[in-house]
């Protein structure tokens, strides 16, 4: 695969992670579309850089058990459902061992979020600040869930440097 399509593709990762997170912090929702988009160029970037058939298997495998777990999350009102499919997309591509540090980044991007959103909708804080959009609003409304496709994008963001995928950009050129 010439080395500039395997760049556009390994760059769709962190690209359509910040676009999930800007939907999900502005309109409290992730497209299917980015989730479609991920899984759809992380194969063919796999084929790209010619992972094997087990190193594949161990991709799909982190991204749905990550799919369970975002659907029982999901189930049990701790997630909105395009966050369940952005983790599992994000998951696919970060495979095994490179899932654990996604995830343990996008849950201290969470908690901390969570502190962030905590102090803003305070009533110390939020007097202070910025009310003229609505989803600003929103957002700093007590009571309102939190965006995780928030932290969830921020953990890719921190992990996607250390993954192979970057290597493999490196070597094809």
């Amino acid at each position: 695969m010439p080395a500039v399509i395997l760049t556009g593709l390994v760059s769709l990762l962190p690209i359509l992670a910040i676009v999930a997170a800007l939907s999900d912090l502005t309109r409290y929702t992730i497209p299917n579309w980015i989730s479609v988009v991920l899984a759809g160029a992380f194969a063919v970037a796999a084929a790209g850089v010619g992972l094997s058939l087990p190193d594949v298997g161990v991709h799909i495998a982190a991204g749905l058990v990550a799919l369970m777990a975002g659907m029982a999350m999901f189930a049990l009102g701790w997630v909105g459902g395009g966050d369940a499919k952005l983790l599992a997309a994000c998951c696919l591509w970060f495979g095994w061992p490179g899932v654990r540090e996604f995830l343990l980044d996008t849950a201290l991007a969470g908690g901390a979020f969570a502190l962030v959103l905590i102090l803003a909708r305070g009533q110390m804080i939020r007097p202070f600040l910025p009310l003229h959009a609505g989803w600003i609003v929103r957002l700093i409304s007590p009571g309102e869930p939190a965006p995780y496709g928030v932290a969830i994008a921020v953990g890719a963001l921190i992990a996607f440097p250390a993954s192979e995928w970057l290597r493999f950009v490196h070597t094809s050129y």
